[in-house]
């Protein structure tokens, strides 16, 4: 696996070592066991896959390639580098500048920018439209183009069924910097629309089946449809990609569903099937895949709450907490700042889409004090991260919540067992 050069302050002394550990003794990654780190009064499973993934290193290593090599540059980011505050707010303070945020919406004008200036493709890629508009303003754009492989290769899959006169049906976020990409460089090779959940795949469905009149389909999917989209026409032959960082369950459902209406619509069976619904399979890239599968097995181990921990933006950390929210507590904290005592914990509360406060999050046993259950009734947390979240922050994390916990063994006896 390539390495690359990133900050040491992303780094972990406690974190990334064991990672590495676990990557070593499990090279083909079919043993998606957590860790437990075990202190007495209370334990840690951490999950097997979490934390920087291929893309997102890829991205950081060129990003602050990009600013050592122009010291003399103006240099701009298109928009967040990936769905971490840490990161973005690092790159901010050495003099990095936005173009545009998140939602897209434009921070500078164009008109202020030169040929001389740097500009940084972040990991999500960016659509055809944005690229032309660098390219016209004559800015290179392939120097620092961060767009992760991953991300590209859903728009070859894309183009491929494309090519076979298929329309793309994007499963993602309309509004996320990585949908919007992909479905600008997908409306290029075939006429696309974008669903962004199961509910609006079933009235794409209704779409489909004529259930619904097609004139209502413009208004229902605004801004989710290539110029040009006839549904009757368009929805004969379908094929699904999605955002990379979806639900690999919700994905597969959502394809499942659309394949079983072509089927029933046109009565297809074997080999016919095809004829109306394309095969791409799954398009998730293979972390958002690794993260999913080991929060599925952490949470097959009995706790009394979760952390994860990530950008509040963050696509795949969202789906991860939603995961969690299945089964216990779960707080969703950018670091271990919003930990603001051993009983208070400010996390972000995806319903409201704000930050709350809770109180009592860490279990107590009966009576004064703060030591925490006995041995025989430890306090047993969950804990992961996105896929854009730094080792440090995980291990920040890890050393409050255990530091509440005054007989708590040493971290270094803690981890001589776990690596011995």
């Amino acid at each position: 696996m390539k390495s690359f050069d990133i900050p040491d302050y992303y780094r972990s002394s406690i974190i990334s070592p064991l990672k590495e550990f676990r990557r070593k003794r499990d090279k083909l990654k079919r043993d998606f066991t957590p860790t437990l780190l075990d202190f007495g009064p209370v334990r840690v499973l951490i999950a097997r896959h979490f934390g920087f993934c291929y893309g997102v290193e890829n991205a950081v290593e060129i990003a602050y390639k990009a600013i050592a090599e122009n010291p003399d540059k103006r240099i701009f980011l298109l928009s967040e580098m990936i769905h971490n505050p840490d990161v973005n707010a690092d790159l901010q303070d050495r003099g990095v500048r936005f173009i545009m945020d998140t939602s897209g919406r434009q921070l500078m004008p164009w008109s202020d920018l030169t040929p001389e200036d740097v500009v940084i493709i972040p990991a999500f890629g960016t659509t055809l439209e944005t690229q032309n508009q660098l390219a016209t303003l004559g800015l290179d754009v392939a120097k620092y183009d961060t767009t992760c492989p991953f991300v590209e290769k859903v728009w070859n899959k894309a183009g491929q069924i494309g090519q076979k006169n298929y329309s793309v049906v994007v499963h993602g976020k309309p509004s996320h910097e990585e949908t919007r990409a992909t479905f600008s460089h997908s409306k290029e090779a075939a006429p696309t629309v974008v669903v962004k959940d199961m509910a609006q795949t079933q009235r794409l469905g209704m779409y489909i089946t004529g259930e619904l009149p097609t004139e209502q389909f413009y208004t229902e999917f605004a801004g989710q449809y290539s110029v040009g989209f006839d549904p009757t026409r368009d929805l004969q032959r379908i094929g699904v990609v999605n955002q990379t960082t979806m639900l690999a369950s919700d994905t597969q459902s959502i394809a499942d569903y659309l394949k079983q209406v072509m089927v029933q619509k046109y009565s297809l069976t074997g080999e016919d099937i095809e004829a109306h619904f394309a095969n791409t399979r799954d398009t998730l890239c293979y972390a958002t895949n690794d993260n999913q599968d080991a929060t599925y097995a952490l949470l097959t181990y009995p706790a009394d709450f979760a952390i994860v921990a990530g950008g509040y933006n963050s696509s795949n950390t969202s789906h991860i907490v939603e995961l969690c929210e299945e089964k216990l507590p779960t707080y969703f904290i950018e670091s271990e700042q919003k930990i603001l005592s051993d009983t208070l914990i400010r996390h972000f509360d995806a319903h409201s889409k704000q930050e709350i406060v809770t109180e009592n999050f860490i279990p107590r046993p009966e009576g004064p004090g703060l030591e925490g259950p006995g041995s025989d009734n430890p306090v047993t947390l969950l804990l992961t991260c996105g896929a854009s979240c730094p080792d440090a922050v995980v291990e920040g994390i890890l050393l409050k919540l255990v530091s509440f916990f005054p007989n708590a063994r040493p971290i270094d006896q803690v981890m001589s067992d776990v690596m011995e």
